[in-house]
């Protein structure tokens, strides 16, 4: 497949585990553990896809999608946001915002998250 995907979340067990099955598509996962450095990574690595959670040290998700959609260079990266936030202003803020889908990591199971991001690559 030759997909990477950026993978912003500050949960090392999450990013471990969902990573792992990740990979395991053949899809190479590149890690950050805060906005900042998701940002940074996003510019420099310029992945074909974008998984953030939205509470985050640093810069919290909602800064750090504001940051790529202003950004010619990461504008068009698709990003899932995967986070525990279920309140409906938040899923339409991270959407007005350019997120093109919004996950609540308690509501998903890791291969329909796996489904997610396959679908996102035929976009």
């Amino acid at each position: 497949m030759n997909k990477q995907i950026l993978f912003i979340e500050d949960e090392q067990a999450l990013q471990k585990t969902l990573g792992g099955v990740i990979e395991k598509e053949g899809i190479k996962i590149i890690s950050a553990l805060n906005g900042e450095n998701g940002i940074k990574l996003a510019q420099k690595k310029q992945p074909d896809l974008i998984l953030l959670d939205l509470i985050l040290p640093r810069k919290d998700g909602f800064e750090v999608l504001k940051n790529l959609k202003s950004n010619e260079e990461t504008d068009q990266i698709p990003v899932i946001v995967l986070t525990n936030l279920e309140a409906m202003e938040d899923i339409q803020k991270a959407l007005r915002l350019g997120a093109t889908t919004y996950l609540v990591k308690a509501n998903y199971e890791i291969k329909e998250v796996i489904k997610k991001i396959k679908t996102a690559f035929k976009e």
